[in-house]
């Protein structure tokens, strides 16, 4: 229960930027409260007055006195529903905001932990049904309120003995609202869960489509969707059974609470204790009460959805992002001397997966890590731009230790090409400004002609404003690598990561953009990545790393006459690349 509480008071603390709005609100609902009571409050006057004493100025002056209760009924509920339906929208696109910023600045250790479909439906699923808590229900929840109110004031005021005669149903049904409350909110969860699988499902197959069609594996794609939506079918079915079975249940207490009135009031009016007036105002204010307490049954119901939904919102936005800026980080300035690499150790889980790394990369130097798939690669270049912290030990550009310096400013000195072309549906020229969309359209052709890509660019139907589809699918491998090389052309940044910038592409593919590679390394400090170990031979140096260890560092040919590791790598890929087997091959043939 306190933790129910404290979800709300949060969700509610989003409402204060927009009080005034709330307080307009509040009063249109106060006035749709009165006027619903004075509706019940007439039928006195109507029934004694009109039709028992015959009193024709009453026939003119209670119609009217209707009408005009059900104008200012009509603008206040269309009032409060703008104004509630505008506070809630709001609350949730700033939430929804807020929660996507914060996904976005989460370390790629939380990217490795939630699946792109569960963080979709978060953002999704999970803040639309906060928005039915934080508007619908609240809304609900107070003009019933003061509707609930208003009508108790009339019963009482006319028969206080049946008022309490009444009372007696109402506290029959806190113990089935409160557990069909709880049901429900375990219900909306698991619904929530479930829709976040179906959706990483479908992020899964849609965009792996192409390996499911290569592989024939339609059939079984759907059968696996069909359990998660039929999962999804079954809590859905839940849902609509405990919101079905609470209005039936409350209408079941209101008819066994106005069949109790009814006998005692008519015993009443037979006996001459009360008027027919008196007991039919009181019988409409009664029947009219019953009404807004059915749907604060459901206001619950919608509640404790929104609060499945809070609590795995708030799940995300309460963990803090592994790698951030320190409070007292500064600007890092443009690199001069070197990259130093100290004692650095890094795990993903427990088991390290660097052990020890001590390099210094200089200032302008090409310097190609190269080893076995998992001699730790990829995870020492991506320490660099802090992707991930170090574990211990520690990196430093020109003597700051990048902890120490801000995020944005450590990245801006970084331009990274992967072997993974991540391209966006957007134009070719945003794709090649993405960081700075600002940029003149001078600039932009220049790279795109430093990385050997304007020609083709060019033939395309709309030159620099062809969309190229989702992941760049229009185009080809080679296309798709130089737009990325172009993209990094751009940002000029002093230090270059190439990670298997080249490794999926064919030769002819490869030729094109090992030459804008070359454009892109000029005057940079390069980290290289391959294993085509022909792609790193030029570099100013190698160093070769095993079970996350450094073994071996020099230049091609000091490598070579070590004819160690480095030398073993060689002859492997040599090995590969024949026709036939041979066993007798050697690192002499990789020089």
């Amino acid at each position: 229960m306190k933790k129910s509480m404290n979800l709300y008071k949060r969700l509610l603390s989003l409402a204060k930027p927009h009080v005034t709005k709330f307080i307009f609100a509040l009063i249109c609902m106060l006035f749709v409260g009165l006027t619903t009571s004075a509706l019940a409050f007439l039928v006195k006057p109507a029934l004694d007055e009109i039709f028992f004493s015959k009193k024709v100025h009453m026939l003119k002056f209670i119609p009217l006195a209707i009408v005009l209760i059900y104008i200012i009924k009509g603008i206040c509920t269309y009032g409060q529903t703008v104004l509630m339906y505008f506070i809630g929208q709001r609350i949730i696109t700033d939430m929804r905001n807020d929660l996507y910023n914060h996904i976005q600045r989460q370390s790629l250790t939380f990217f490795s932990g939630n699946s792109t479909g569960i963080l979709m439906s978060r953002i999704t699923n999970d803040v639309n049904l906060i928005q039915g808590a934080v508007s619908e229900a609240v809304t609900s929840l107070l003009k019933d309120s003061f509707t609930l109110m208003g009508l108790v004031f009339v019963i009482f005021y006319r028969d206080w003995k049946l008022a309490l005669v009444s009372m007696v149903i109402f506290p029959l049904s806190i113990y089935p609202i409160a557990k069909f409350g709880e049901r429900m909110r375990t219900v909306a969860k698991n619904t929530q869960i479930t829709m976040g699988s179906l959706t990483s499902l479908l992020q899964e197959t849609i965009s792996g489509t192409r390996i499911v069609k290569a592989f024939g594996m339609e059939n079984y794609e759907g059968r696996r969707f069909a359990v998660e939506n039929e999962h999804l079918f079954r809590l859905f079915m839940k849902s609509t059974s405990i919101r079905a079975i609470s209005s039936p249940f409350m209408e079941f207490l209101g008819g066994v609470g106005i069949a109790a009135i009814i006998f005692y009031g008519g015993y009443q009016v037979i006996q001459g204790a009360s008027t027919a007036g008196t007991f039919f105002s009181f019988l409409t204010a009664l029947i009219m009460l019953y009404e807004p307490v059915k749907r604060l049954t459901n206001v619950n119901i919608t509640i404790q959805q929104g609060l499945a939904g809070a609590e795995r919102v708030f799940e995300i936005m309460d963990s803090p992002p592994d790698v951030r800026d320190r409070d007292d980080a500064t600007e890092l300035p443009p690199i001069n001397h070197c990259i130093d690499i100290d004692g650095v150790t890094f795990a993903y889980d427990e088991e390290p997966v660097l052990r020890g790394i001590n390099v210094t990369i200089k200032a302008g130097e090409v310097v190609a890590f190269v080893g076995m798939s998992g001699a730790g690669k990829t995870s020492l270049v991506n320490l660099i731009p802090r992707f991930y912290d170090v574990r211990k030990g520690s990196i430093r550009i020109d003597g700051h230790d990048i902890r120490d310096v801000t995020l944005r400013s450590l990245r801006g000195q970084i331009a990274m090409v992967t072997q993974q072309t991540i391209l966006f549906n957007d134009t070719i020229r945003n794709n090649i400004a993405y960081g700075d969309i600002g940029k003149d359209e001078e600039d932009i052709v220049s790279a795109a002609r430093a990385a050997n890509a304007h020609n083709f660019i060019m033939g395309l139907p709309r030159g620099y404003e062809t969309i190229i589809g989702e992941q760049g699918t229009r185009l080809s491998g080679g296309e798709r690598q130089r737009i990325t090389i172009a993209r990094a052309l751009l940002k000029n940044a002093p230090i270059l990561i190439l990670d298997e910038a080249t490794s999926s592409l064919d030769s002819e593919s490869e030729k094109e953009v090992q030459g804008a590679l070359e454009n892109l390394m000029k005057g940079r400090t390069t980290l290289v990545i391959a294993h085509r170990l022909s792609t790193v031979r030029n570099a100013d140096r190698i160093i070769v790393l095993s079970d996350g260890g450094i073994v071996e560092e020099g230049t091609h040919e000091e490598l070579i006459q070590l004819n160690g590791e480095y030398a073993r790598l060689c002859t492997i890929q040599l090995d590969r690349g024949k026709p036939r087997e041979t066993n007798g091959d050697t690192a002499e043939e990789a020089r």
